[in-house]
């Protein structure tokens, strides 16, 4: 898949599956599977470094991270924009953006776009692919009071839709729209040329994004909108636990094992 494959994708119909990976393991895993899509998102710091918030998450985390995962795979990678590399002036932020692309990933995310049009049109018209990420945008929970579903009132719900259009309009190649009505969201998807993406937006999006290791059941975070197709956590545990216990009954290694 390349960027120009996202306009055609929306208009033949064809769903867009993505999943977030940080590291070489389960990008090789990834690569073997149906999944179009790859984001390195700033919730590594939350789910690779143990931390709160994505907030922490740093250029140095998201460009290594960016590294390990092309090592793995050759499908389309997305990868997150740290907090606030888009808000310390536009050379600041087309060199984050530029380390992504040098690390290995073929567009870069986003978050929200009044206030930074001239950083996405000038990264956009660099040869820099972006997706913009709309809706609950996570850098932004401070603001938001939390993590709340958003556009819920229909002020708040016509300012996404012209944030929308926006980063249409600036050449962003697609949208991710999270936690959002299902209703706003599907609105959205049909005033747009470009594909959305939804994570707790609803079935009409021209796609979905989760987090791998929620979905995996690795994490033990059980958000409505996340489907667990594994109980991952259990199966890994089991694991760990077998082998503790054949060491110590001697079990392991065996005489097959150590010729």
């Amino acid at each position: 898949m390349n960027t120009l494959d996202f306009h055609k994708a929306k208009e033949e119909g064809k769903k867009l599956s993505m999943v977030t990976c940080y590291d070489a393991t389960f990008a090789k895993l990834i690569d073997q599977t149906n999944i179009d899509l790859i984001l390195i998102g700033d919730s590594a710091s939350m789910v690779m470094h143990g931390e709160n918030t994505t907030l922490p998450a740093s250029m140095e985390w998201m460009a290594e991270h960016t590294r390990s995962v092309r090592n793995g795979t050759q499908k389309y990678i997305v990868a997150d924009m740290p907090f606030l590399t888009t808000r310390k002036g536009l050379e600041y932020a087309t060199d984050c953006a530029g380390r992504l692309l040098v690390a290995g990933a073929n567009c870069v995310k986003i978050e929200g776009v009044f206030g930074q049009e001239e950083i996405l049109r000038h990264l956009v018209l660099s040869g820099i692919p972006v997706m913009s990420h709309l809706g609950l945008t996570p850098q932004f929970y401070q603001a938001f009071g939390g993590h709340k579903m958003q556009g819920k009132t229909e002020e708040a719900a016509e300012k996404i839709i012209e944030e929308a259009k926006k980063a249409e309009e600036l050449g962003c190649c697609s949208i991710v729209l999270e936690c959002i009505p299902a209703v706003l969201a599907e609105k959205i998807t049909k005033a747009v040329s470009i594909p959305t993406i939804g994570i707790g937006a609803g079935v009409n999006c021209d796609g979905q994004v989760l987090v791998l290791q929620d979905m995996l059941g690795m994490t033990g975070f059980k958000m409505r909108f996340v489907r667990q197709y594994l109980n991952g956590g259990e199966l890994i545990k089991n694991a760990l636990n077998q082998y503790a216990e054949d060491v110590k009954n001697a079990s392991f290694p065996s005489g097959d094992e150590i010729k």
